[in-house]
């Protein structure tokens, strides 16, 4: 009877001794403050789940572990607690959505500088039709065919009227009608209806242009071109 006493007292003793060496070693894995940790002697998969706050289950899962089966570790041996391909993955999705929104934001402002470009470029275009219709109509009026001009000078006639005018046929010309007149040797003369001559009232397709006596032409009558500006 006192052997089987001593031998129960030897094993209840032993038992304290390993049940001791189990509770000084809980939570002993190293955390590596990566989502890991580094099995120490004496660690379990249980164990580094209750330090961390996680199910055994979940950290099976997080290592390829089969859930409920015998998790057997070595001390040295890096757990990868659940979170870190989470975190990773997240980590992954900001990038490329940081990524979209960046090309997204070059996309806008290649559009918006185009945009400005083709308004500034149809601007300049506008501006130089415009210039270029006013130089257009400065210069080249309608028509009106072939004319015979002769010229005079109203100062030798006793009038103020100046150079700029021509005497006309007024019902062909109004007064205040702004003409072009190309001469047969291409001289280009630019007169404003403001008379009409005792030859030009009588002929419809005459023109008598003012002029000082000094400038007139030795030929003294010629043809021209002539053209209404306005």
């Amino acid at each position: 009877m006192k052997k089987v006493l001593s031998i129960a007292l030897v094993s209840a003793m032993a038992l304290s001794g390993i049940l001791a060496s189990t509770s000084n070693t809980v939570q002993a894995a190293v955390n590596n403050g990566d989502n890991s940790v580094t099995v120490e002697k004496g660690d379990t998969y249980k164990s580094i789940a209750e330090a961390n706050g996680i199910s055994i289950s979940a950290l099976e899962q997080a290592n390829g572990r089969e859930v409920g089966g015998f998790d057997l570790i070595f001390p040295g041996e890096t757990i990868t607690l659940p979170g870190a391909t989470t975190t990773t993955d997240t980590t992954a999705t900001t990038n490329n959505t940081n990524t979209t929104d960046a090309t997204t934001d070059t996309s806008a402002q290649a559009t918006d500088a185009s945009q400005q470009t083709q308004s500034q470029t149809t601007t300049t275009q506008a501006a130089t039709d415009t210039t270029s219709q006013a130089t257009t109509q400065a210069t080249t009026g309608t028509s009106q065919g072939t004319f015979k001009i002769s010229f005079y000078d109203p100062s030798v006639l006793g009038s103020n009227m100046g150079y700029s005018g021509v005497a006309a046929n007024l019902s062909v010309f109004p007064k205040g009608t702004q003409l072009k007149i190309t001469l047969a040797d291409g001289t280009v003369l630019y007169r404003t209806v403001n008379d009409t001559g005792t030859f030009a009232n009588s002929n419809s397709q005459q023109l008598d242009v003012a002029m000082p006596s000094s400038s007139i032409p030795s030929y003294g009558v010629t043809t021209a071109s002539v053209e209404v500006l306005s």
